[in-house]
């Protein structure tokens, strides 16, 4: 062997001598990072030895009452107690408030405050309009004195009272409310009423939900069990708070596995009426009942036995129940022909349409006022109230339906729609009717998921 392989021999064993140094001491110092890393460990080992040796005997204990100076009240320059620690109080007038008793629970003491919202002409309507559930919210000082006052008349009048530098000033406004729709959905298990009472729907809403689909849905003898409904409508806000609502925008009703759906469009003079989402009108020229929400008591019939005259005879219209008072719409727009007393009858209304249409509304309590022959009445219109005048058993509407002289059935002649929506109206209402039935859809799926 040459001293070049000599050298080469003692460089190779020189390297693998480094290498296992620089391991034994990666080797050692792992070592030690796992003793460190068991300290805590131990000495959760040692916490468990020592807890069970803890006194758990009764501690004594002692009551230290300490005295603690309130922060004081800040004042401005003359003396008077700063905005910022001023009071707000909200409450609602109950059944048997008083003027005194309502201030007194929103705190306001000082004499001059009350004489003025006694004697003042637009602050004293207050007092006149003590209306239960009616909001009032007020703003006093420490002392009771009052700074600002705010009443609600209705939902968009209020009366403010605010104290100036020269004592009390008052004034009624008109407050704009903001329009945002409401999407509800509810289930029938009773009644339409009962439902909407479930879901927190106003009964205006159910009532306009039974005009819209009255020509579909027949809302006494038609609903079943397990019928549902997905209604959108107008809440008017305040505040972010809710005060009242108006019409539906838009509803689809499933009865008996049946879907109907009403679309509405507002007309330039802002009645609302409603279509089907292709723009077919769901108006009818006659409304099948006068009353609402009313059962039918004796049907159309050519031989039925009369109750008080004990004989068999036609009767050629419905009789409605209705307790006495109930109102009775006109069935379409028309001419009054008639209103008086007439036989058995009692107190009558006789209405004129057009196409040789009449219809008879007998045994009123009362007609409505002002009305006589001659006058222009439009359907939905109040013509009279229920009663039991002439010759009747109970209170009801005895109600007829004739055309060119010739009885029918009211309650299942065919009646005639209104137009579809109009050609100019169409792209406006096409866009309305998209918006609409998607967020009826979206309900739709949302509301089957629930009862699924």
């Amino acid at each position: 062997m040459d001293i070049n392989e000599l050298n080469q021999n003692n460089s190779n064993q020189f390297a693998i001598l480094a290498q296992n140094a620089d391991k034994a001491e990666r080797k050692l110092k792992l070592r030690w990072i796992l003793a460190i890393s068991c300290l805590p460990l131990f000495g959760i080992y040692a916490a468990f030895g020592i807890a069970p040796q803890t006194l758990i005997g009764s501690i004594p204990t002692a009551t230290v009452i300490e005295e603690i100076a309130l922060p004081g009240i800040d004042k401005d320059t003359d003396g008077a107690v700063s905005a910022a620690e001023n009071f707000w109080y909200k409450d609602y007038v109950r059944r048997d408030d008083t003027l005194q008793s309502l201030l007194s629970r929103l705190n306001i003491r000082n004499r001059d405050a009350q004489d003025f919202i006694r004697t003042d002409q637009a602050a004293s309507e207050i007092a006149k309009a003590l209306i239960p559930g009616k909001q009032i919210e007020a703003e006093t000082d420490a002392d009771g004195n009052l700074i600002n006052l705010e009443y609600q008349l209705n939902a968009e009048e209020f009366i403010t009272v605010h104290k100036t530098t020269s004592g009390y000033a008052a004034e009624k406004s008109t407050r704009k409310l903001e329009v945002r729709p409401i999407l509800k959905s509810a289930k029938i298990n009773n009644s339409l009423f009962g439902a909407t009472d479930d879901a927190n729907i106003p009964d205006s809403i159910a009532i306009q939900l039974a005009d819209i689909f009255e020509s579909e849905i027949d809302f006494h003898t038609d609903l079943r069990k397990g019928d549902h409904f997905n209604v959108i409508y107008e809440g008017n806000y305040s505040q972010g708070e809710l005060l009242k609502t108006g019409d539906v925008l838009a509803a689809e009703f499933v009865n008996n596995g049946k879907t109907y759906r009403a679309v509405g469009y507002r007309s330039q003079d802002g009645k609302m009426e409603y279509y089907t989402p292709d723009g077919k009108s769901l108006h009818k020229s006659f409304l099948r009942s006068p009353l609402e929400f009313t059962r039918v008591s004796s049907g159309f019939s050519v031989a039925r036995f009369h109750p008080v005259l004990q004989t068999i005879r036609a009767h050629k219209g419905v009789d409605m129940a209705a307790p006495t008072g109930t109102r009775v719409k006109a069935s379409g727009d028309a001419v009054v022909e008639f209103a008086g007393q007439k036989g058995g009858y009692g107190n009558v209304i006789v209405l004129k349409h057009n196409n040789g249409v009449s219809t008879v509304y007998g045994h009123l309590s009362r007609f409505a006022a002002g009305l006589k022959r001659g006058e222009k009445v439009a359907q939905g219109e109040i013509i009279g109230y229920v009663g039991m005048t002439g010759v009747a058993t109970g209170p009801h509407l005895h109600y007829e339906f004739l055309l060119n002289g010739k009885h029918y059935d009211p309650m299942k002649v065919a009646l005639p729609k209104a137009n579809a929506i109009e050609t100019r109206n169409k792209a406006e209402f096409d866009t309305i009717s998209n918006q609409l039935s998607a967020q009826l859809r979206l309900l739709s799926s949302s509301n089957i998921a629930a009862l699924e």
